[in-house]
């Protein structure tokens, strides 16, 4: 016979499980004793945020581009972590360019352009406001509740703050149905499943039947123009790169800080990992990308972030990084340190190496000379390195041939890349507008050359295979050519000991 208990379990629904550890209370007495005696929340003095009047013009760029369409961008969701743990909410790339709203702001909510008779467009806001304190959401909801993480804006102070006018996420479905049939829609595909399902009912609500391809096609457009209107940053953004940078900077002195404590540990990689992460939240909002922290023939591993093996005095531990700061643009610099202080005569042939291909690259890159140049400059003083050590089956001159690439076994990722809310910025940009763009005052990117010879490869002397360096800086356009936005830390092998002396007294 089926107990009670059994019975009751039996009727719960699997969605309803996670609550089983909760034990919140639900009583009618509960709920108005949890209701009343609050005090009054205190009168917001919300300013009206600096990024505001950037993220405008932005929205005015992206929508002459649109004219007539409704855009809808997107933050994006929660994501889950493990069961009813999510991860740290970031929101979508596009949804920070164009409201100014970083660090955890807002899951859920979307931005939207509609369109205006007179040609222009209104910029809404919709997101899921604070509740009060006499509703279930403030008290038993895991994921929004104040009591759980905290007050939310209200539509009122997120409205003067970002400057758009706020309207609650309930409202979204209505405003996207608006003028169904006559209004051609455009969706940041795969920013958020549900909204982009909120766009299929509303592209359908007319009964006009609708071209899947070429629906894919005009979302795609709206991606592509929103990953080219990064590619020149404005004033607000600079800033915002060189708060990055310099917090990376600090940050690669505590990594030289913790190399003794490294060393000691089992995984040292680890500790300079800790050290680095610690820092970035203290000064931002944390990592901009999972910190690469390679030590030894870990280092010939170009994405290595396992960050399990040990340090080893001398040894070489290349520590590619970047400080996201709270509106999360990020910085990506890349050193290359010896963890004794001291590089061997070895490693500093291949330091040097890699050092004179940042130089050249820096020396090509400026404003009219394309971006793949960049590439071209560095990969030219390696491949003609390579030869001089006798490593290339071949000349250089055949090797940087489109037929040849054969020095391209030891650095075969590329020298640059855009740089700013993604550490990749600008993915979705069209060739002509990157590769083959020309260089503009406002482009931020990195140069970051690198030689990688791995323990087992027998095309290079023995007293080489195990070493990997890396040199990576942030690098900001400017009317003549280049700032190093990351000069302040050491490239040169004598400038990266005497540092690295110095934060050891």
């Amino acid at each position: 016979m089926v107990s009670s208990a059994d019975e009751r379990d039996a009727a719960q629904q699997l969605s309803d499980r996670g609550s089983n550890r909760s034990q919140r209370p639900t009583s009618d007495a509960f709920r108005a004793f949890i209701a009343a005696e609050w005090a009054a929340r205190p009168e917001p003095d919300v300013a009206r945020a600096p990024v505001a009047d950037h993220a405008a013009a932005r929205r005015d760029r992206i929508a002459e581009h649109f004219a007539g369409d409704r855009l809808v961008i997107p933050a994006g969701p929660l994501k889950v972590r493990s069961n009813d743990t999510d991860y740290r909410f970031r929101p979508h790339t596009a949804f920070a360019h164009l409201t100014g709203l970083g660090t955890d702001e807002e899951p859920d909510a979307v931005l939207v352009l509609h369109p205006e008779a007179d040609g222009g467009h209104e910029a809404v806001l919709y997101f899921r406001p604070l509740a009060g304190r006499d509703t279930e959401e403030f008290y038993a909801d895991a994921r929004y509740g104040e009591f759980w993480v905290g007050a939310r804006p209200t539509l009122t102070e997120l409205e003067a703050r970002t400057g758009i006018r706020c309207a609650h996420i309930d409202e979204l479905a209505d405003a996207l149905a608006k003028d169904a049939g006559q209004v051609r829609i455009r969706v940041v595909p795969e920013a958020d499943d549900a909204v982009t399902a909120q766009v299929h009912a509303a592209r359908t609500s007319s009964g006009q039947e609708i071209d899947a391809t070429s629906t894919q096609a005009e979302d795609g457009e709206l991606a592509e123009a929103l990953s080219e209107l990064r590619l020149v940053k404005d004033d607000w953004e600079v800033t915002e790169m060189r708060r990055a940078v310099d917090a990376t900077i600090d940050g690669f002195a505590e990594i030289v800080r913790s190399l003794p404590r490294a060393t000691e540990h089992p995984r040292g990689e680890r500790v300079i990992e800790g050290a680095f992460g610690a820092r970035a939240r203290e000064d931002g909002n944390g990592t901009g990308y999972d910190t690469i922290a390679a030590a030894g023939d870990h280092a010939t591993t170009l994405h290595w972030i396992r960050n399990d093996g040990q340090v080893r005095a001398g040894e070489l531990v290349l520590v590619d990084a970047g400080v996201e700061v709270d509106s999360l643009y990020t910085a990506d610099v890349t050193r290359t340190l010896p963890v004794d202080g001291t590089f061997t005569e070895v490693q500093r042939r291949i330091y040097t190496a890699v050092l004179d291909a940042a130089d050249a690259a820096f020396a090509a890159a400026k404003p009219g000379l394309k971006f793949r140049d960049v590439h071209t400059a560095a990969v030219t003083v390696l491949a003609e390195r390579l030869a001089a050590w006798g490593l290339l089956p071949v000349g250089a001159d055949v090797a940087l041939s489109p037929a040849g690439q054969q020095h391209r076994r030891w650095m075969p990722h590329g020298t640059s890349h855009h740089l700013g809310l993604d550490v990749h910025d600008c993915a979705q940009a069209r060739r002509e507008m990157y590769l083959d763009a020309e260089l503009e005052p406002g482009m931020v990117f990195t140069i970051e050359p690198g030689l990688y010879f791995k323990s087992d490869d027998l095309a290079v002397p023995e007293e080489y295979r195990g070493i990997g360096v890396r040199i990576e800086d942030d690098v900001l356009v400017t009317a003549d050519g280049v700032e190093n936005l990351s000069a302040a830390l050491p490239r040169r092998p004598e400038d990266v000991e005497a540092w690295m002396a110095s934060l050891r007294d």
